[in-house]
């Protein structure tokens, strides 16, 4: 059996989707295969989600399972369940670790900058010829995965495959012009419900090497100006927690920006990376950008020195 999971701090919609419509691939294309996660869902999956798509398996590995990674690569920070020694098939767009599994792996690493983990799965389906029988679910799901990783399109690692993919899954699950704000919109009220835990489920660790501040938080909101005004003492208390390097990348997607609210000893970190200066703490970017750009910035200034 395969079983195919992700990471172990917390699964976005571009993982639990991914997970779950290449499982069922896998089942198509004659290898036996199993969603499996036992990290917390963000926000990004809403509750009508959870509630009315297919979702991951109920169910255990066991010793002779073996394991495909999507949308994480970093090999410290997978799921428990996962066994090193039996990962055979790894698909992620986050940079950082190509060579690991290259070496691994060969060909069954497919790590490249794309938009979403989502993308590649999508593709996996179109070029086996199975995608007229991808279910409804993971349509939606696949959809809903580029969405939230390009930003709606508007993130710098947007791709024309990212767009290719979403309208063909978009015809497949029958969504119209309206559905992407009212997913974010919904996304966005689960996340004000709980934004403590929504700041902690998806806070990455980072190391040095990477030049970004060691605690990296990220929300994506479609208004997120209101909420920065109104909640700025709570996230800076909870991330504050994490000590005196921390940041959080707020995406406004109606406006088009993020506001990188950072530590006072992370600012220095933050202008090396977005040269620009900060307003009372926080940097304006004048579109969104989401993490794993900032981390490949980070990465060519380390390579650079």
């Amino acid at each position: 059996m395969l079983i195919v999971t992700s990471g172990a701090a917390y699964l976005d919609i571009d993982a639990y989707a991914g997970c779950i419509a290449y499982a069922e691939w896998l089942n198509l294309s004659g290898r036996p295969a199993r969603a499996l996660s036992s990290a917390p869902l963000n926000e990004s999956i809403p509750a009508s989600f959870r509630q009315q798509l297919k979702g991951l398996d109920q169910c255990s590995p066991d010793d002779q399972d073996r394991f495909v990674l999507m949308d994480v690569s970093h090999h410290q920070h997978l799921d428990p369940l996962v066994d090193l020694e039996r990962v055979v098939e790894v698909i992620d767009h986050h940079p950082g670790f190509e060579d690991f599994w290259a070496e691994r792996l060969g060909r069954h690493a497919d790590i490249r900058p794309i938009g979403a983990a989502c993308t590649q799965v999508y593709e996996r389906w179109r070029d086996s010829g199975l995608l007229p029988r991808i279910s409804r679910d993971s349509a939606w799901l696949l959809a809903a995965g580029i969405l939230d990783n390009t930003l709606n399109f508007t993130a710098e690692a947007c791709t024309l495959a990212d767009r290719h993919a979403y309208a063909a899954l978009a015809r497949q699950a029958g969504l119209d012009r309206q559905w992407p704000g009212e997913y974010f919109a919904e996304c966005q009220r689960q996340t004000e419900e709980c934004l403590e835990q929504a700041l902690h489920k998806d806070l990455k660790v980072f190391e040095e090497a990477s030049n970004l501040p060691r605690y990296f938080a990220q929300l994506t909101l479609w208004d997120g100006a209101d909420l920065l005004r109104q909640q700025r003492p709570l996230i800076e208390r909870v991330l504050g927690q994490c000590g005196d390097d921390w940041l959080l990348n707020l995406i406004s997607l109606s406006e088009g920006k993020s506001y990188l609210l950072s530590s006072p000893d992370s600012a220095r970190k933050v202008e090396r990376l977005v040269q620009c200066s900060s307003q009372d703490g926080v940097h304006c970017l004048a579109r969104p950008i989401l993490r794993k750009e900032l981390l490949r910035k980070g990465l060519a200034l380390q390579e650079a020195c």
